[in-house]
């Protein structure tokens, strides 16, 4: 798997940052986050950092040619393989990785869909939990804190984000389904979707993928 370059695709709650960093750690793939990207280029306040907090201080989407400016930037300076996570969320965006791609001189071996029944992806997100004095992330379900509801490192209170309640899970599976339907058929058409079942521990489904890959 050691320099594999993939791109990880799939809804929220899927599991794929989770994955992205069982092969950052097992195979020295580096996972490459978008919302990293941008926290990092702000906490470092680069050209392009100082632009995206504008757009975020206004509550508004960070532009395409913004986030694909950033991952051209790490890509640039990847050499071994890397794991997207994050990107691409649309077809532009694929292209533009594309075009990214070409100009580097490297390739893309896969992208790997995480399918994941809806009803488990509210049940897997509905029970995260946010500590908000030290903003340790708990799940109620997959790793809880060892005192009900608090948090294991500072003793505070654990909350709920807003936007992990059930009707919001919801919309934001909607959503990710119109966005990325294209995307898939996208990747399927290149002959680069891999399509695994998501479902399980996270040492299952790290054994599901690299199987998938494999083949």
């Amino acid at each position: 798997m050691e320099g594999l370059s993939l791109i990880f695709l799939g809804p929220p709650g899927s599991g794929k940052g989770t994955q992205a960093e069982l092969f950052e750690r097992q195979f020295g793939l580096k996972k490459i986050s978008t919302g990293d990207l941008l926290r990092d280029a702000i906490r470092r306040g680069t050209e392009l950092g100082k632009l995206a907090k504008e757009y975020i201080n206004k509550g508004e989407l960070v532009p395409d040619d913004v986030v694909v400016a950033l991952v051209e930037e790490v890509l640039g300076k990847t050499s071994d393989g890397y794991i997207l996570d994050g990107f691409p969320r649309t077809i532009e965006q694929a292209k533009s990785l594309d075009r990214i791609l070409e100009k580097l001189g490297k390739k893309l071996d896969a992208a790997v869909l995480f399918a994941v029944p809806d009803d488990e992806i509210i049940r897997r997100l509905s029970a995260r939990r946010i500590c908000p004095k030290c903003h340790a992330v708990y799940n109620l379900v997959t790793k809880p804190p060892k005192e009900d509801e608090i948090c294991d490192v500072c003793g505070t209170p654990l909350e709920m984000r807003d936007d992990d309640k059930p009707e919001t899970v919801r919309r934001r599976i909607e959503v990710y389904r119109k966005d990325t339907e294209l995307l898939v058929d996208f990747y399927r058409k290149k002959g680069l979707l891999v399509e695994v079942k998501a479902v399980g521990n996270p040492e299952e489904v790290f054994e599901f993928i690299t199987n998938a890959l494999k083949r």
